[in-house]
């Protein structure tokens, strides 16, 4: 049984683009996705700024009545599975469906859908309620509808970990090929929750930027002016394999998932512990895991969401973890640029690891500005830097305490 486990599909919808080649683009000139909210009148809301996909056309992918049948956090993780399944070149078919399983989750699930439901209940009545509301709210549906879509019967169900959900699904995605329970995985995220009960929710929690003049400056990881996370919608999938399983059919491998860590806090159900200590035991063991050393890291994709504690407490962990070498590590956090893209943000960002080993190019962390004191690293201000990288890590936290690192190295036969 193989112990080794291979990308061989990537695929992605963000606020920077409908797809990867698009959102790596943007990406690596260090634009922003960040804009007015234009789904819904604001009027009354202290935030107005988020990252949306206008651009999305549900209906003209899956047909108008599909479309209205599933939440968008349904439609922009079916996308992104789609798009990974093309590019792994994978084919489904009686004698391998029974191999081939999907795990996927979401932070929020289909809180759009859930709104409107409260609403048509309270306005209109019991009896006025969709029948199709459960199966659009409902968080497994996401791996569900892909393995109707695709006709996947293997393993098949939801991780849900808040914004650690689509890095433990790559991970535990792993563990099931690893023990011979599958020989390729679909794994990753969906989110849709730039809705009015989304936005009114975290900003309850004054969670959310308010910086609404300037949007495309509001996410600022590590910056001395941050005041929060810039809530956004996305999509991410990767198709994992064993080693044995890609090398069979002639796959183009695009990297090796070579370590996962996954950990509690036990601390608080929305700050980190302090001096992220939770966030450097699981880096600590997925680095454990891969048999790498901290010195041999060339990037670390942070989980940095922009707000005052988590980005001091992720570059805290990341000195516990690499000592005197974490600030020779390149460090980045690419929510400057996304947003934050809840229970999508870590397939996306290990989506964007692996785009790093291939292109030879660290994205930036844009809007740095005025570098917090406390936050002291190489934290790749603002512009995109060319080198070579081979080995990375993929940080995603979330509340709960919930922690998951990913290890992914270039793919050496």
């Amino acid at each position: 049984m193989s112990k080794r486990v291979v990308i061989t599909g990537m695929g992605c919808v963000t606020p920077l683009g409908l797809d990867l080649p698009s959102t790596w683009k943007r990406m690596v000139k260090g634009a922003s996705g960040i804009k007015p909210i234009a789904g819904f009148d604001t009027t009354d809301f202290q935030v107005k700024i988020a990252g949306e996909i206008p651009e999305f056309d549900a209906a003209a992918i899956f047909g108008a009545k599909a479309a209205r049948r599933l939440d968008p956090f349904i439609q922009l993780g079916m996308y992104a599975a789609r798009e990974a399944w093309k590019d792994s070149g994978l084919t489904v078919s009686e004698s391998n469906a029974d191999r081939i399983g999907v795990i996927a989750g979401s932070g929020v699930g289909g809180i759009g859908s859930l709104g409107e439901g409260f609403h048509t209940l309270f306005t209109k009545g019991p009896s006025r309620i969709s029948p199709f509301l459960v199966v659009q709210f409902l968080i497994d549906l996401l791996p569900g509808q892909i393995s109707m879509d695709l006709g996947l019967r293997g393993v098949n169900f939801s991780v849900v970990s808040a914004c650690a959900t689509s890095g433990h699904s790559i991970g535990e995605a792993a563990e099931i090929i690893k023990r011979g329970d599958a020989d390729a995985m679909l794994a990753g995220g969906g989110e849709g929750g730039v809705v009015p009960l989304g936005i009114a929710a975290f900003q309850a929690m004054r969670a959310l930027s308010t910086r609404n003049d300037e949007p495309e400056k509001a996410s600022r990881p590590f910056d001395a002016g941050r005041d929060g996370f810039v809530m956004s919608n996305a999509g991410g999938m990767v198709v994992l394999e064993s080693l044995e399983h890609a090398q069979a059919r002639g796959a183009t491998i695009h990297a090796e998932l070579v370590g996962y860590g996954a950990t509690a806090d036990a601390y608080h159900v929305s700050a980190p512990s302090e001096e992220g200590e939770g966030a450097a035991r699981a880096m600590k063991l997925a680095l454990k895991k891969a048999g790498v050393s901290p010195r041999d890291v060339d990037y670390v994709n942070a989980h940095a969401t922009s707000t005052p504690l988590g980005d001091r407490s992720e570059t805290a962990a990341i000195k516990a973890v690499f000592g005197p070498s974490a600030y020779d590590v390149a460090v980045s956090s690419t929510k400057s640029m996304t947003g934050h893209l809840l229970g999508a943000a870590g397939v996306v960002e290990a989506i964007v690891c692996i785009k790093a080993i291939q292109d030879g190019i660290i994205p930036p962390t844009i809007n740095l500005e005025h570098p917090d004191p406390a936050c002291d690293l190489d934290y790749v201000p603002n512009v995109a830097r060319h080198r070579r990288v081979e080995v990375t890590v993929s940080n995603s936290f979330g509340f709960g305490g919930h922690n998951s690192a990913l290890v992914l190295a270039a793919f050496r036969g």
